[in-house]
């Protein structure tokens, strides 16, 4: 019986490539990154802006072109890749839902320019950097446009039903009770609320009347989805 042997593996990029082209991709693709941290930048709220992401997603864009030139037409190296790099993790988690859709976005450019399309990377730009720009003003919202975390700490003996609750009355259009924990080794209570603040009312006011009830020992007010 004869014995079938199977092909060597070539090398990852065939020695026959136009070098010149491979390198217009990722040039290429060093555009369209740095293009997406401009639309990055000018749609996102500066306070929402890691100074380490706009660099990541200029580098992520020049690497997928790396790795679209590195699997050409070949299936099997495909496969390959994707093995060696399912290794590779984000430590950091994302705070926001955009910040993940910019990560799609800088891969989805750099996939294109790495394969020689560029125009579906101009477009993609245009489009794209389009609806940011468009969707921003909805992104900006208020501190009444959205929900908030109150953490307050009270006396062991203090009811929030009479402590807190005409204050809420005035000042919130909703709140809803998430959790109560012991704190101080049990002399004081933790309460946090869900809220909502009513229409053109500062949350700093809205903290230091809270913080003038008696019984309260410490107040903390931050938007929800917020971490420090």
């Amino acid at each position: 019986m004869n014995e079938i042997l199977a092909p060597a593996p070539g090398p990852l990029i065939p020695m026959e490539a136009n070098w010149d082209e491979v390198a217009i991709h990722l040039v290429v693709a060093f555009i369209a990154g740095w293009l997406v941290t401009l639309i990055y930048r000018g749609t996102r709220p500066k306070a929402h802006v890691n100074p380490s992401f706009p660099p990541t997603l200029v580098l992520l864009a020049i690497l997928i072109a790396v790795v679209t030139q590195v699997i050409g037409n070949n299936v099997a190296r495909a496969f390959s890749l994707v093995g060696a790099l399912s290794i590779v993790r984000f430590r950091t988690v994302v705070r926001d839902t955009q910040d993940t859709a910019f990560v799609i976005f800088a891969v989805v450019v750099g996939m294109a320019a790495g394969a020689g399309n560029y125009g579906v990377a101009a477009i993609g730009l245009l489009v794209g950097g389009l609806a940011a720009a468009m969707m921003r003003a909805k992104t900006e919202l208020s501190w009444s446009d959205s929900e908030s975390v109150l953490s307050v700490r009270l006396n062991l003996g203090a009811d929030p039903a009479v402590s807190l609750g005409p204050m809420f009355k005035k000042n919130l259009d909703q709140n809803e009770v998430l959790s109560v924990v012991t704190a101080k080794q049990g002399v004081s209570l933790d309460y946090t609320y869900r809220i909502r603040l009513k229409r053109d009312l500062q949350p700093a006011v809205f903290v230091k009347e809270l913080n003038t009830i008696e019984g309260v020992q410490n107040v903390e007010l931050r938007r929800a989805g917020e971490e420090f």
